[in-house]
């Protein structure tokens, strides 16, 4: 971690930092599709190594709020079914992180936003096919929760991105507004707080790193709560629409800096 680079931060760049933080903690409790632009936001910020150690803990404060709201709804067959893969995928990203550079790392946390965008289009458009959540006992189901998982591990791992992968999942498998939620927060919680080992070993969280965190966390909060508002209230269709746009303006940035 660079720390003359976290504390030569502009005012200008931590108001985008707080606001991704923001975002941050209202796609935790309303849509998760907006992390993808907190994740564009603090690679544009901060080196794409650092900005990923930066983020984790941030997210982690976000996933204690969407469980404290949404713990009741949680489905854990899938939860148990997605774990051993997901694992494996954080372990492929880490291996990844040991030898990539910084514009390694942007690039590609650029290509997997580009990536994600192209997922939450189709998701939208199978949205309407909703139904009851599927069997994970099943062999479909099985290959199913494994292909997402690994590569669900792989991106939260590498940029913080497994956010728009476990979506689609979940809402392919025909989870409803409140399964969705209460699964993902459960499941986001364990697998970052499973990641901060890993994050640590590579160096990219550390002291500054962390001092840099207890600023920004206080965001999540306020935005935590403007989520829980409005979850049954927004537009979502033309949020994702926004979210979808702001990601391919981030991931275009990154390829091309």
């Amino acid at each position: 971690m660079n720390t003359m680079t976290l504390w030569n931060i502009t005012g200008w760049e931590f108001a985008a930092l707080a606001f991704a933080a923001l975002l941050v903690g209202f796609s935790k409790t309303a849509v998760s599709g907006a992390n993808t632009v907190s994740l564009a936001i603090f690679a544009a910020v901060l080196p794409a190594r650092a900005s990923t150690g930066v983020l984790l803990p941030i997210l982690i404060a976000g996933d204690l709020l969407a469980v404290a709201t949404y713990r009741r709804h949680a489905h854990w067959p899938t939860l148990w079914r997605l774990f051993p893969a997901v694992a494996a995928g954080v372990v492929v990203g880490t291996v990844f992180l040991m030898w990539a550079d910084d514009a390694i790392v942007r690039t590609s946390i650029g290509a997997i936003l580009l990536l994600m965008a192209g997922v939450t289009v189709w998701r939208r458009r199978t949205a309407d096919a909703e139904r009851e959540p599927e069997s994970v006992t099943t062999r479909a189901g099985r290959l199913k929760a494994r292909s997402y998982g690994v590569l669900g591990g792989f991106t939260t791992m590498v940029a913080n991105a497994g956010g728009p992968v476990m979506s689609m999942y979940l809402l392919s498998a025909g989870f409803r507004k409140l399964g969705f939620l209460g699964t993902s927060a459960f499941f986001f919680l364990i697998v970052n707080i499973s990641k901060l080992p890993f994050s640590a070993g590579l160096g990219l969280i550390d002291g500054p790193s962390l001092l840099l965190d207890l600023a920004l966390v206080l965001f999540v909060v306020p935005g935590a709560l403007i989520g829980k508002w409005a979850v049954h209230k927004i537009n979502q269709r033309l949020f994702e629409q926004l979210v979808i746009a702001a990601t391919v303006v981030g991931g275009l940035q990154l390829l091309l800096r």
